[in-house]
């Protein structure tokens, strides 16, 4: 069974870093469930408060993937209807059928939402310029998480290679 929950981990683990550039999976939160399931095997020493700081972690990071895009829409010269449009893309951006939709989403709503403010067509494109820019930005982070969530799990089995790998 403790084989089997590791596996399991392992699966969550490698999913969570996937998941950091695919909209439909939360990258770290994927990881961190990976963490938990090794909390649940005996063999494994996993504390408490290391589940609780990596879960904080992991909704923080969830969290501010909604709206980096804004904030890099906001840096770039946009205005607070650019940041709307941003956020409004990002979701309608997530649930279109089109491939790259979560890509082109907060662009053209930041776009939009400036040309509906009555900005030029300059601020306009520096506006979703900065959206498109904010969600590499938050993509990077999330991988960066997920890989280090991966790192810790490895830490953790290396920790109790004794425990699964007897000889």
């Amino acid at each position: 069974m403790d084989i089997f929950l590791l596996l399991i981990a392992l699966l969550l683990m490698l999913l969570g870093i996937i998941g950091s550039f695919l909209p439909v999976l939360p990258g770290p939160i994927t990881s961190w469930f990976g963490f938990l399931l090794l909390y649940f095997s005996p063999l494994i020493e996993l504390s408490k408060k290391f589940l609780i700081i990596t879960l904080i972690i992991a909704i923080i990071i969830w969290v501010l993937d909604y709206f980096i895009p804004a904030l890099g829409t906001k840096k770039f010269g946009g205005s607070k209807s650019g940041m709307i449009g941003t956020i409004i893309g990002l979701f309608v951006g997530l649930f279109s059928p089109i491939p790259g939709g979560i890509i082109i989403g907060p662009f053209v709503g930041a776009l939009i939402g400036e040309l509906l403010n009555k900005s030029d067509t300059k601020t306009a494109m520096r506006a979703a310029f900065g959206s498109f820019l904010g969600f590499l930005t938050s993509t990077f982070i999330k991988f960066l998480v997920a890989t280090i969530y991966f790192g810790l799990y490895i830490s953790i089995l290396w920790d109790h290679k004794t425990v699964f790998f007897n000889g």
